[in-house]
């Protein structure tokens, strides 16, 4: 059975590009890997995750972070913002 998983490392990236796409304000990262793959991240997804790496780079105790996908009804969310939101849940011991 293949694995769903796969794992990046520097040597496997060709390069990343972040910039809005034309006719757009948001930035997207486009990271090209060496196999000619790309993996295409808007600007929201990598904010979580920078937001979420930083919490636990700078945190003395912290040692994981989790954020799950789920549908907002709109007295959940703030105005502007989308409807389809990562929120960071208890990820268990170590958090």
């Amino acid at each position: 059975m293949k694995s769903k998983q796969r794992i990046l490392a520097n040597a496997d990236i060709a390069e990343i590009v972040l910039a809005p796409p034309p006719g757009h304000q948001h930035l997207r990262a486009t990271i090209r890997l060496r196999t000619g793959e790309e993996i295409i991240l808007q600007e929201a997804t990598v904010a979580n995750l920078v937001r979420a790496f930083v919490g636990i780079k700078t945190h003395p105790q912290r040692r994981s972070c989790r954020l799950v996908g789920r549908e907002l009804i709109e007295a959940e969310r703030k105005a502007g913002f989308a409807v389809w939101q990562l929120l960071e849940v208890e990820s268990g011991a170590g958090n």
